[in-house]
């Protein structure tokens, strides 16, 4: 695995858990401790994990200002072609509905060449990219913004989307897993997570390797709740073969 696409798995993981030993992170991502011990130093340099002793903790919401500037630019040409082919699914003149995360935020960067849209974000840094563009109606979902993610989450989001329909919706996640489906890391994301699948015709699924066969704290949907996965993986990884068992339809994208 890519250091760049380790840190970040690092990352969420300890987010999701508030604390993980070495031993933990190590079996779980299939490194020796002493790798681990160095990804969490220079987590904690960029100020997103606390190292304690045997393993990291992770930082209250304050401290993980920098968070999605940090993770953005990690693994940027991946993100760039994972954005790009998702982008190129969306047809001219529908309505889509676009998730929050790096990914997601890179793909944005994609659409004004598939005008004219409609499109409503749940990600401050999406918005960003998409005001003012020729051929672009731009919705911002109101919400909260999540510190150090930019993503808009909580009742007043939830409100919105259940007044709006959408063609397609394109949704980052954190983890993948045979069992347990869709997941996210975060309560509040996940929860909007849910409400937006449930109010789009097709929903486009954009995650890179690292989130395959992982598992989650909160959960998404089953796998047959999306219809298109945009992913770098390896075809031969055992979860895009729950995933086509699902029903959904894979892209692949050279790494």
């Amino acid at each position: 695995m890519p250091v760049p696409d380790r840190l970040d798995l690092t990352l969420r993981l300890v987010r999701g858990s508030g604390r993980l030993t070495l031993g933990e992170l190590a079996e779980r991502l299939g490194v020796s401790e002493m790798t681990v011990r160095r990804d969490l130093d220079q987590l904690q340099e960029q100020g997103l994990v606390r190292r304690v002793r045997g393993g990291a903790v992770a930082l209250d919401v304050p401290a993980e200002s920098a968070g999605f500037e940090v993770r953005e630019r990690w693994s940027a040409a991946a993100k760039s072609r994972l954005g790009r082919a998702a982008a190129a699914l969306i047809e001219p003149g529908g309505t889509v509905l676009l998730d929050a995360g790096t990914t997601t935020a890179e793909l944005a960067a994609h659409l004004p060449a598939r005008a004219p849209l409609t499109v409503a974000v749940l990600s401050l840094q999406a918005a960003v990219r998409l005001a003012d563009q020729p051929g672009i109606r731009l919705l911002v979902i109101g919400g909260e913004s999540r510190a150090g993610e930019r993503s808009l989450v909580g009742p007043l989001a939830l409100a919105a989307l259940e007044q709006l329909r959408f063609d397609t919706f394109v949704m980052s996640i954190g983890a993948v897993h045979r069992d347990l489906g869709w997941s996210e890391f975060d309560l509040d994301d996940a929860a909007v997570k849910r409400a937006a699948l449930r109010r789009a015709g097709r929903t486009i699924v954009v995650a890179d390797a690292t989130k395959l066969g992982v598992q989650a704290f909160a959960r998404v949907g089953p796998l047959d709740a999306a219809d298109v996965l945009v992913t770098d993986a390896d075809p031969s990884d055992p979860t895009l073969a729950a995933v086509r068992d699902a029903g959904v339809l894979i892209e692949g994208v050279p790494a």
